[in-house]
């Protein structure tokens, strides 16, 4: 029979951890299933290539599970504008003093982020780790069975696949996608600035792709630079040094001095599962959607998966099939669409964006240039990008 739990979530990341931690905080008995552990926090260490724009919904849900407080602790840069350009001439800025906030978001590490979540799991004695990978998934009546490639078998009323965008859950449910791999590639970019003080992040759009400005803490920043995947591959060949130079030819001015402390690249691509859930198991965040990073919602798109269906279990006893088909029904209906959107809004910008024909280019500027002075249209899509 294995090991029986209410749950079984399949991935510790960001996504897996939160939701881990919710159905913990429901009082339901929860297996947590991840091989590749993250690094210990030292304040002392330099900042990861990986690193995400939290925005105030995804932060709201990290407080409701009791987990911010934990990656406050750690560290966090928190921005209070955000500034879109082409042409300098025609910049399009967003303030949070606009809509009365303090802030637009935070950028965080993304292990910052996941170690914050392990710390609040680590107060549930209804949460079980299994330092193991996921080797099968199979059915029964009443229940799903998760085998591990440690020999172990976990049964549980409902299976969670939070293990990113080749999930091995999603192949085992026979879960299909759509999607493509988008013709430019991303370098992510560490640096060390002189400025300690930055609130604000940035990007200039090129026709070859966006060039990204991310501030992090103590003056540090994350930079990405958004081109065709040849180019990346001999930038990311580079040295510190000479790649230094050719950021300094092709970013925007307003980049101030700094050093290069690392750099890593990685293609660009688009997923959309064609179910979020299959029976007994349900698929999250990367799993069922991966998207265009030029606005960075791909990890609060997760956290919004999260807090749906955290809130359609809530009630449910897992055992009655019925109930639990239903509110994955729900889930699937209230989250589809949204991801959707901004996966659609994603690849409109991109395509805009992608050419050096005038005609484009003249109504791409005309539009940010329109969009500056929309007023309260503004400030609705600054509350949309917040979760608001």
């Amino acid at each position: 029979m294995g090991q029986q739990f209410d749950c079984v979530v399949v991935g510790a990341g960001m996504v897996g951890a939160a939701t881990a931690l919710g159905l913990a905080r429901q009082g339901r008995s929860v297996a947590l299933v991840e091989p590749a552990m993250p690094e210990t926090f030292r304040a002392s260490q330099l900042p990861d290539l990986r690193v995400s724009a939290i925005s105030a919904a995804s932060q709201r849900l990290l407080e409701e599970l009791g987990a911010w407080q934990a990656i406050a602790d750690m560290r966090l840069q928190p921005y209070r504008r955000l500034a879109v350009w082409e042409e300098p001439q025609a910049r399009t800025e967003f303030n949070a003093v606009d809509i009365n906030r303090n802030h637009l978001g935070h950028i965080i590490e993304n292990r910052v982020v996941q170690l914050g979540l392990h710390q609040a799991l680590s107060d549930y004695t209804n949460v079980t780790w299994f330092d193991a990978g996921f080797a099968e998934l199979s059915m029964g009546p009443g229940q799903a069975a998760v085998s591990l490639n440690n020999g172990e078998l976990l049964t549980a009323k409902l299976v969670i696949g939070a293990d990113g965008a080749q999930s091995r859950v999603r192949q085992a449910a026979g879960i299909g996608t759509t999607g493509w791999q988008y013709r430019q590639h991303a370098l992510a970019i560490t640096v060390k600035t002189q400025d300690l003080a930055q609130d604000i992040t940035w990007q200039q759009f090129f026709p070859s792709g966006p060039r990204a400005f991310l501030p992090l803490f103590d003056g540090y920043a994350s930079l990405v630079w958004y081109d065709a995947p040849e180019t990346v591959q001999r930038l990311e060949q580079l040295s510190h040094a000479q790649l230094k130079q050719a950021i300094m030819e092709t970013f925007p001015d307003e980049l101030v001095d700094f050093e290069v402390t690392d750099k890593a690249s990685f293609p660009l691509t688009r997923m959309h599962a064609q179910h979020y859930f299959s029976g007994r198991t349900v698929i999250l965040g990367d799993a069922a959607h991966t998207i265009n990073p030029l606005a960075g919602q791909g990890v609060n798109l997760g956290f919004k998966d999260v807090g749906t269906l955290l809130s359609v279990v809530d009630s449910i006893e897992l055992s009655e099939a019925d109930a639990l088909e239903k509110s994955l029904r729900q889930f699937a209906h209230k989250r589809r669409p949204d991801n959707l959107l901004m996966m659609t809004a994603m690849d409109s910008f991109y395509k805009t964006f992608s050419n050096d024909l005038a005609l484009m280019k003249a109504l791409r500027n005309a539009a940010l240039t329109l969009a500056e002075r929309s007023g309260p249209i503004k400030n609705q899509v600054m509350r949309y990008a917040m979760g608001l």
